[in-house]
């Protein structure tokens, strides 16, 4: 197996698993096998013989070095670094073997690592993000005819991207649903009952699969523009109308543009190829901002990923009351350039719902930049604040009116409580319609509008306004995106699947987008591949305990109890409360189910109506299960939708009674 095996070993140190498991999901991605040891109580003959057998059989062998290792002297790893460092001895002087890394500053003059790692050249991969630069590379490394310099890694710090900040994303989303991202704002999110739980996303991991590089040829990526403002504060500016330029493109025919969240995942890239590549597109453009008081300067430039040359660049001096024009000649050149043929009044697409007062688009910027980011009810209240103040500005602002309806729809999912669910979303429905009225074009005004009728369980009216929004917008991920998981969620699982898979095309890149076919997968019942799916998205999060939840599900469902409860009880507080009164009961743990669902009632009260119907099917109390789905009817509780294909109701769905709320809720066919 030693010279046979394509394995790549990696050795870390205990407390960098988490930047250990980012590199090898990013690996393991593109196909690669990799090796590691995830048992924290390391030790004992049999470790020491798997290990060493391991190291002796692998191809490649990736130290892992941090300011964790420089602090211990001793440690597992160290043991396996020496284990490596002795194999070279018998290993041809230009066989590489040895690809040392680094997840954090630590310099290599001086560090504490073996003579050996000195005589290479290290990677840096900050926090183990994993750009497709390194990715390709240690593939060729495990081609049999690989043989690079004696054993050295050419893999330099200009090709490989910093890793991006990390940034918590809030918007509307579900518990044990598949997670429906908010079209306006181009946020995925999660739900726990009653409050939102999203978990810091660390973007930017690799998924480009190696090969030729052949993107479609009128595809692009718009990167965040550089503030050259001179003030940070006006970097919600900068982002933001990069953001609204990326839309105007992806209004174009013919053009495919990537979405926000992966081509945002390269704030700080240092590299156009490696950008391009992760992306699959076939150009990038970039530019910087300076903003003054009433004047914007836009410098853009569009480059050949393949090439490295310039396409075309230009240099805009505008009053800021006509950023809407100049979104409109950007994209207009740009589309040009790639030798897109422009069909139709292309300027009307693009300004299609804007605005061209300074103030209403300054006050929607920061409201988009809040709300991407929220974490809090106030902070979505803040959101909602500007973008009424943008309204007030401009009450023709369909864009900021739809962007409103879905923050209000979202609030009154994950905040509201009595009157003001029913007011909020109330509100939300109108604004959704104003938009509509004002712009019967505009696919994220129907969006708005079918988020906030499902959510009020007029289903039939919202896969309408969602079918409308993939007519207007089929290019648009996150429209894919919401109209895929709510298809899915009234048991149209091939078109949902479809849908949410070809938003992965446009966002590919991205966490968010990876989990909600994950969620999409475990409510179609496809639950092998929901678990394979899951388990990647877990490695692409700073924190995946809402991920570790829904593995949970996916285990339960597919009856592997064990599993499951190791999943669950790593889950985040709400969603494990949930599992954890499924699956102590399959595991006979009687009690224990009982008191998971005795705190769930005391700190939900009848908020979680739904989820103890669904807990009591599961258990066999039929009469309870449908005492509770009555309770939530009165309510018009939101989660009812999960009626249509949720197995956990089986047990109860040929009840009578479950049949004639079924038929109350009017599911479409």
């Amino acid at each position: 197996m030693a010279e046979s095996s394509h394995a790549v070993f990696l050795s870390y140190a205990s407390q960098d698993a988490q930047a250990a498991e980012r590199i090898a999901a990013s690996l393991r991605a593109a196909g690669i096998e990799v090796w590691f040891d995830r048992n924290e109580l390391r030790g004992g003959d049999s470790w020491d013989r798997k290990i060493r057998e391991q190291i002796h059989d692998c191809r490649l062998f990736i130290p892992v070095i941090s300011t964790n290792t420089e602090q211990r002297d001793e440690g597992y790893f160290r043991r396996e670094w020496s284990l490596a460092v002795d194999r070279t001895r018998d290993m041809a002087h230009k066989r590489a073997f040895l690809v040392p890394v680094v997840i954090d500053g630590t310099p290599e003059r001086g560090a504490s690592v073996p003579d050996k790692f000195h005589e290479l050249q290290w990677t840096r991969l900050p926090e183990g993000e994993t750009p497709p630069a390194f990715v390709e590379r240690v593939q060729r490394l495990l081609m049999p005819e690989a043989s690079p310099a004696p054993g050295r890694i050419a893999v330099g710090p200009q090709s490989i991207p910093h890793a991006p900040p990390v940034r918590a994303t809030r918007a509307a989303g579900r518990w044990l649903l598949a997670a429906v991202g908010v079209a306006v704002i181009g946020a995925a999110a999660y739900f726990t009952i009653g409050k939102l739980s999203s978990p810091p996303v660390a973007a930017g991991a690799a998924t480009a699969k190696a090969g030729s590089f052949t993107p479609p040829p009128h595809s692009v990526a718009v990167l965040p523009f550089v503030n050259m403002s001179g003030d940070k504060e006006q970097e919600y500016f900068s982002e933001g109308l990069a953001e609204e330029l990326l839309n105007s493109l992806a209004q174009i025919r013919g053009l495919q543009v990537a979405a926000r969240t992966s081509s945002f995942s390269f704030k700080e890239h240092t590299d156009i190829g490696t950008v391009a590549r992760a992306l699959n597109v076939a150009a990038v453009l970039e530019g910087s901002v300076r903003r003054s008081t009433s004047t914007v300067r836009v410098t853009a430039q569009l480059i050949n990923a393949a090439t490295g040359f310039h396409m075309w660049s230009k240099t805009y001096d505008r009053d800021l009351g006509d950023v809407l024009k100049l979104q409109t000649e950007i994209a207009t050149a740009v589309a040009e350039a790639l030798k897109v043929t422009l069909l139709g009044d292309v300027a009307a697409r693009i300004e299609l719902g804007g605005t061209r007062i300074p103030g209403a688009f300054d006050a929607y910027l920061r409201a988009s930049k809040g709300f991407q980011g929220y974490a809090s009810a106030a902070d979505l209240q803040a959101a909602i604040e500007s973008y009424s103040e943008a309204i007030r500005q401009d009450p023709s602002y369909a864009i900021a009116l739809a962007a409103r309806s879905v923050a209000l729809a979202a609030y009154a999912r994950n905040y509201g409580t009595g009157t003001v669910v029913h007011d909020y979303r109330a509100r939300s429905q109108a604004d959704a319609q104003a938009a509509i009225a004002l712009t019967p074009e505009l696919a994220e005004a129907h969006v708005a509008l079918g988020t906030v009728l499902r959510d009020s369980l007029e289903f039939t009216r919202a896969a309408q306004e969602f079918q409308r929004a993939v007519e207007l917008a089929s290019g648009n991920a996150q429209v894919l995106a919401d109209y895929g998981s709510f298809n899915v969620e009234m048991g149209h699982t091939e078109a949902g699947l479809a849908a949410i898979r070809q938003a992965l095309v446009l966002d590919p890149l991205s966490p968010e987008a990876h989990s909600t076919l994950g969620y999409a997968l475990v409510e179609a019942h496809q639950h092998a591949e929901a678990i394979k799916v899951l388990t990647e998205a877990r490695a692409r999060v700073a924190n995946p305990a809402f991920l570790n939840a829904w593995l949970a599900f996916a285990y339960y469902a597919s009856g592997q109890y064990e599993n499951a409860r190791v999943a669950c009880e790593a889950g985040d507080e709400s969603n494990r409360a949930i599992c954890l009164c499924l699956i102590y009961e399959k595991l006979g743990r009687h009690a224990e189910a009982e008191q998971a669902l005795a705190d769930l009632r005391a700190k939900y009260a009848d908020d979680a109506a739904v989820f103890y119907a669904m807990i009591y099917s599961q258990w066999g109390d039929k009469a309870q299960a449908l005492h509770w789905l009555e309770v939530a009817m009165r309510s018009r509780d939101a989660y009812l939708i999960k009626l249509k294909t949720n197995g956990y109701f089986n047990p109860i769905r040929h009840e009578p009674r479950f049949q004639a709320i079924e038929r109350e809720l009017k599911f479409p066919d």
